[in-house]
């Protein structure tokens, strides 16, 4: 039997019923018809009740005009009073504002959300684990690696398929991240033996911690219910957190809070495009700005879809015909822009790649190559965007940008990563916390570090008490100390490009203004990637 359409007024009676239906089923009750069962010998009569008694039929052809009032109908978990749930609730009545920015934050995209947990009817209190997560941001980031609204590590999103890669991150995209999630808690709930408050419990603390502490109490004869289990500190207050916020939702008035209504209708549409598509180019089909493009497709990390698909884009329900029709006139080829480069001597397609923003696969695929090798003199089809990459603020490099420009003390330095170093290496070196160095990068402490990327640290040192951003040798590195003489029509930005470093760097290696006009003759310090030069 298909189950109704979320916003169909037949939803509320079908979902009542079945939750009637499986407490009846609960107590060995069978329906074959309505009415009255005659008894057996030795058998005191059973009356069946009606399966609509109790339920408020609609006095509209519509739903609940507000998700809210939706969640506050199917809202089905049982818990007891509990002291943790109690401080929870304390502090979110003490910080109305926090409420309010998060449940406007929601609005795009809450109604999606709840709709798939009708589909597969699972309890609606799981609608507001977004929030406890990740404060309903597709961009969160967390010390524990884990991204997107429901915060999923790369481990467990690729365990339920989500793609990750340069071009695209399904753990921020709203409707991969949302079918993996409720994969994982499905899956979670049958584990712990359809005790829900555990398998919320195991979405935080990984299903192992859950399940050795519930056999660990079995053994000693204790309960294995949520309350009742030795849990770590992050997750003892995860699920109280949880609950306190469905208490807020289900009687807002009680603790004197007022929360933003969400509209209960679709607010987006799943639209297919075939194709690569440049993001830019979407938003002027569809008459919006690139921000909001990104907005609803948080999952895209370039300026453009991931060639190698998924081929579709989510666009907000007032504008998705008018986009999809836009799209259909404009031809395959046309929906990035391409540029012909002349490979040189000694170039490698890495390196091309590297150059215009791309990869080596989506270079392979637009010019039918079946390996890496590439000649001298032949020209290649290079994507690149329609607009500066600077009109693609939502994008992954402008997103970083913004976090690594973000003040957080006197002076910032640009360290390039060497061979051997990590994050608690390069924070030793200049006196900062490596969680400080990963968050001002936009990175996780538990995250890889690979030779060559930049890193910005911001201290209170000066620079040349921290030392230079990329020091002399060390044993292990492809680093070189180098003397580079000024020539004529050199500038800091055409030896910088030369030498591929930055032109902080060269100032800081020499303790010059970044501004100041080089002369020719000048003799410049330079600490370079032997590995990184070409031809």
């Amino acid at each position: 039997m298909a189950l109704p359409q979320y916003d169909s007024p037949m939803y509320y009676i079908f979902r009542q019923l079945s939750q009637r239906f499986r407490a009846l089923g609960a107590i060995g009750v069978t329906f074959l018809a309505l009415g009255s069962v005659p008894a057996t010998a030795n058998e005191t009569p059973l009356t069946l009740i009606s399966p609509f008694a109790g339920i408020e039929m609609p006095s509209t052809p519509t739903g609940p005009d507000n998700v809210l009032d939706k969640l506050r109908r199917g809202f089905e978990l049982t818990y007891e009073d509990n002291n943790r749930t109690a401080a929870e609730l304390k502090w979110f009545a003490r910080h109305p504002d926090y409420l309010d920015r998060v449940f406007t934050r929601a609005q795009r995209y809450l109604p999606y959300i709840v709709a798939e947990l009708e589909r597969r009817d699972l309890p609606l209190e799981l609608a507001l684990l977004p929030i406890v997560e990740s404060a309903s941001d597709p961009f969160a980031y967390s010390h524990g690696r884990a991204a997107g609204l429901w915060q999923m590590i790369p481990g467990t999103a690729t365990r339920f398929g989500i793609k990750q890669n340069w071009w695209y991150d399904g753990r921020r995209d709203i409707v991969d991240s949302t079918r993996a999630a409720l994969d994982y808690l499905e899956y979670l709930e049958e584990i712990n033996d359809g005790d829900w408050l555990n398998a919320i419990a195991s979405y935080n603390s990984g299903e192992g911690n859950v399940l050795r502490a519930a056999r660990k109490n079995r053994k000693a004869g204790k309960p294995t219910d949520f309350w009742n289990l030795r849990l770590p500190k992050e997750t003892s207050m995860y699920v109280p957190k949880l609950l306190a916020l469905v208490e807020i939702v289900a009687d807002p008035a009680k603790y004197g809070v007022t929360l933003p209504e969400v509209a209960n209708e679709p607010q987006f549409a799943i639209t297919d495009i075939d194709s690569q598509l440049d993001l830019a180019l979407a938003a002027e089909l569809a008459g919006v700005d690139v921000d909001t493009i990104y907005r609803y497709n948080p999952g895209y990390n370039r300026w453009s879809t991931d060639p190698a698909g998924p081929h579709q884009l989510v666009m907000p329900i007032d504008v998705a015909d008018t986009f999809t029709a836009a799209l259909a006139e404009v031809p395959v080829r046309e929906r990035v822009r391409w540029k012909r480069h002349k490979i040189r001597n000694g170039e490698a397609i890495s390196q091309i790649a590297n150059k215009y923003g791309t990869t080596v696969s989506a270079l392979r695929s637009a010019n039918n190559l079946r390996g890496n090798t590439i000649r001298a003199g032949q020209h290649l089809l290079i994507p690149v965007a329609t607009k500066p990459l600077s009109a693609y603020s939502q994008s992954a490099d402008a997103r970083l940008a913004r976090t690594q420009n973000r003040q957080r003390a006197d002076n910032k330095i640009e360290h390039i990563v060497r061979s051997g170093e990590s994050f608690w290496t390069i924070s030793r070196r200049y006196g900062v916390t490596h969680r400080s160095l990963a968050k001002w990068n936009g990175m996780a402490p538990g995250d890889p570090l690979s030779i060559g990327k930049k890193l910005v640290v911001w201290t209170n040192k000066t620079v040349a008490d921290a030392g230079p951003a990329t020091s002399p040798m060390q044993t292990g590195s492809t680093n070189r100390k180098i003397r580079y003489t000024v020539r004529n029509g050199d500038s800091l930005y055409v030896i910088a490009r030369k030498f591929r470093v930055g032109i902080d760097q060269i100032a800081s290696w020499n303790g010059i203004d970044r501004n100041k006009i080089l002369r020719p003759g000048q003799k410049l310090t330079m600490y370079v990637d032997v590995t990184a030069q070409s031809s």
